[in-house]
């Protein structure tokens, strides 16, 4: 199996690749301009990248290549649509970067209290602004934190404000009371509520088109003068012009990791309009990038490409069909002998009927098994009967429908 790592990725990782005894290709440098070309040049199997763009050109590109794997959590640099119409899986690693991102927001939220940055280039500067800054710090401790996406990032930042001594409200669209009560925080009926209750807001919820702009105008009017906005999930999430308004008429600071505009590799920060106001802190969109937070997330890619490569199985495809078009399961017990489900195929094949999905079951002792077969439509009695008389190794035939 040949394994093209087109970004950067733990030698940790690397290294478990040889001993299974992939063929590893690395090409750290690739952008989403000459990935395509790549993909062309060496013909994967199997494809990771971490931040690189893997645009439609890249699947037009691939002739053997199956699988796709993100080295984080996350898809939005795939275009996983144009994966899926080239019948090429898409895998990612959550959770394994979620302590890392976690502690970066703290981070944030302590810089943005102390305002560290400030303080830091002050000295730089050589100069003292003792008085100054001790008027500036409000203290964390008692203070409401809110969360919006209880993921696994969401999750490990609540532990955290335990011993902050921070009480907590969160939303999430599949939160339970039950669930918040478990994590010691209090479950609210919206963003919307998180916003109006909370002291310092963490934003870690996915970018998918019901986030865009979740933190809009109306979301960052009902947040409490003087309150805090971390943001380490995505730039699309936030309507940074209505937070940029914020900031100049309600005291509002905000600690990004992540921006609407991110610089390209290469690129200046001159773009970063929220960077040119009071009160703001950043980095480089590098919340995921510790030594162990990358060791994790190499070590669950490379799991799943050995499950793929062992078993065929995919762990935390993201792209499989939730439900299919089958209305009708065909289930055929048959000896194990070659040309069985040739047979079932082909006659399924004339009666032009489409296989959704299958399965085929072998029992102990691989004497026999069972193939279940999802069809798009109820084969008619004539197929029925041709597929259990037309070949000596078929011991039944059963047709149900699907729920």
């Amino acid at each position: 199996m040949r394994v093209l790592i087109a970004d950067k990725f733990d030698q940790s990782g690397i290294d478990v690749l040889l001993g299974m005894g992939c063929d590893v290709v690395i090409e750290p440098s690739a952008d989403a301009e000459n990935l395509p070309k790549l993909v062309k040049q060496h013909d994967p199997d199997v494809l990771i990248v971490r931040s690189t763009k893997v645009k439609a050109p890249v699947f037009e590109a691939a002739d053997k290549m199956s699988l796709v794997v993100r080295a984080g959590a996350g898809v939005d640099n795939i275009e996983v649509e144009a994966a899926s119409a080239a019948g090429i899986s898409v895998a990612n690693c959550p959770g394994k970067n979620a302590i890392a991102v976690a502690e970066l927001a703290w981070a944030l939220m302590l810089a943005c209290d102390r305002l560290i940055p400030a303080q830091t280039a002050d000295l730089h500067a050589g100069k003292w602004a003792k008085k100054h800054y001790a008027k500036q710090a409000r203290g964390l401790h008692g203070r409401t934190l809110g969360v919006v996406g209880i993921g696994n990032i969401g999750r490990e930042i609540v532990k955290r404000a335990h011993a902050f001594g921070m009480p907590v409200v969160a939303w999430s669209r599949s939160l339970t009371d039950a669930q918040a009560k478990a994590m010691g925080a209090v479950r609210m009926e919206s963003a919307i509520e998180v916003a109006a209750a909370a002291d310092i807001i963490s934003i870690n919820v996915a970018a998918t088109p019901d986030t865009k702009h979740l933190v809009n105008k109306a979301f960052i009017d009902r947040m409490k003068p003087g309150a805090t906005l971390i943001n380490t999930a995505r730039g699309a999430v936030v309507d940074e012009d209505a937070l940029a308004e914020a900031i100049k008429t309600k005291g509002i600071r905000a600690g990004f990791d992540v921006w609407a505009k991110q610089p390209a590799p290469g690129d200046t920060a001159s773009d970063l309009a929220l960077m040119k106001l009071p009160g703001v802190v950043g980095t480089h969109h590098n919340g995921a990038s510790t030594d162990q937070a990358q060791q994790a997330i190499a070590l669950e890619a490379v799991r799943i490409i050995r499950a793929y490569k062992d078993t065929g199985d995919i762990p935390n495809v993201v792209n499989r069909a939730a439900k299919s078009a089958a209305t009708r399961l065909l289930i055929v017990r048959h000896l194990n002998r070659p040309g069985v489900l040739a047979h079932v195929v082909g006659q399924l094949s004339e009666a032009k009927l489409n296989i959704e999905e299958m399965e085929n079951i072998i029992y102990s002792s691989a004497k026999a098994a069972c193939a279940k077969i999802r069809l798009d439509a109820e084969p008619n009695s004539p197929v029925i009967t041709a597929i259990r008389t037309g070949n000596p190794h078929i011991l039944s035939v059963d047709l149900t429908v699907i729920e």
